[in-house]
């Protein structure tokens, strides 16, 4: 038996271990994925892609290879001309409205905070006369520092965009790697396969046909949850545009639920300054309005989204919020749908008795 003094060290081994592989998982999937992501990309497309080619292959009995080569010519053919007008499309966009800024704060949003200045000016005069003049230079203050401000948001947000495409070098040449990996990877699909299980066990093929099997279903199963999240969002956006009687409010409510799957931005990357402009125009019912419709899908959002990925992946809604938060602040929008699947994993493989971390 054991006495204390080797339970305690015991203990204290396993902790120290079970934190180093922590440690080394975190560095790893932090620095590392970063840097192989052109090769997990290209597996990525290639393994999609390895399907129909090969359906086409047998039917029209042509060379695997040559229907591989033009399938992925075709893929990225396509997705380059797509990508590119819509990059350029976005960034003419946002340079344009970002150097609108400054002039809509002059002409609009400037002269109707000097309008709410002197109404409470007004107020204030009727209070104590003595007061007024300490408000109005501090109203003046205040606009000259917003002025200054939005001004030099405007030149960060457009030096930021220098700064993207400073970096656009490193991101062409991992584009290209990418590229060119995806035609070796699918011309030799077959053969890279069965020399990676080679390498493996029995044991080990079966546990990696798993994981496999398992990880297809599951982005399966997390697509169509943030699906029906995106569907209820819509719903309760277009019920309340409608009831605001705001133009086009179907539309604009599929789009807005559109941008709500980002996990960073979200509704509130539209709502909130929609409701600020909304609000400095003097449309305070409407401006309110807006607010109550947000708050609602965001309450909302926060209590059903946990329980409807928790329980497509069958681990708790606790859980699924807790890795969520934990995995985004960690590994940014990747993590916030990366942790909670391979927490799901983890759980799918102590019950099928693969592995033993739970009881």
């Amino acid at each position: 038996m054991d006495s204390g003094y080797d339970l305690r060290k015991k203990f204290i081994i396993n902790t120290v271990f079970i934190l180093l592989i922590i440690f080394i998982s975190y560095v790893l999937l932090k620095y590392g994925i970063s840097i192989v992501s052109p090769f997990i990309f290209a597996f990525i497309f290639a393994y999609i892609l390895n399907k129909p080619a090969r359906a086409i292959s047998t039917s029209t009995r042509l060379p695997h290879k040559l229907v591989s080569f033009f399938i992925i010519l075709i893929f990225y053919a396509v997705a380059g001309i797509v990508v590119f007008l819509l990059g350029v499309r976005l960034t003419s966009t946002i340079t344009r409205i970002v150097s609108m800024i400054p002039s809509i704060y002059d002409k609009q949003i400037g002269p109707l905070l000097m309008s709410a200045f002197r109404s409470i000016e007004e107020i204030v005069y009727d209070i104590d006369p003595a007061i007024v003049e300490v408000l109005n230079e501090g109203f003046t203050q205040f606009i000259r520092t917003m002025g200054e401000t939005v001004t030099n948001f405007s030149l960060r947000l457009l030096r930021s965009i220098s700064d993207i495409a400073s970096s656009l070098p490193l991101f062409f040449i991992k584009v290209l790697l990418m590229v060119i990996s995806t035609f070796f990877i699918a011309m030799d699909f077959d053969n890279l396969v069965t020399f990676t299980r080679r390498q493996f066990s029995q044991q080990g093929n079966k546990v990696i046909n798993t994981i496999h099997q398992y990880i297809v279903n599951t982005l399966f199963v997390v697509i169509r949850s943030y699906a029906i999240i995106m569907f209820i969002t819509f719903i309760e956006l277009s019920i309340g545009f409608t009831i605001l009687g705001i133009k086009n409010s179907i539309l604009i409510a599929f789009l807005i639920s559109i941008f709500d799957i980002l996990p960073v931005l979200g509704t509130g990357g539209i709502m909130v300054p929609w409701v600020i402009v909304t609000l400095l125009q003097g449309n305070i019912s409407r401006g309110l309005g807006l607010f109550l419709v947000y708050i609602t899908v965001t309450i909302v959002r926060n209590i059903i989204e946990p329980r409807i990925v928790g329980k497509e992946l069958g681990i708790h809604p606790v859980v699924t919020l807790i890795s969520m938060f934990v995995g985004g602040n960690l590994f940014g929008v990747v993590g916030v749908f990366g942790l909670p699947v391979i927490l799901s994993l983890l759980v799918h493989l102590n019950k099928a008795e693969i592995i033993r971390v739970l009881k």
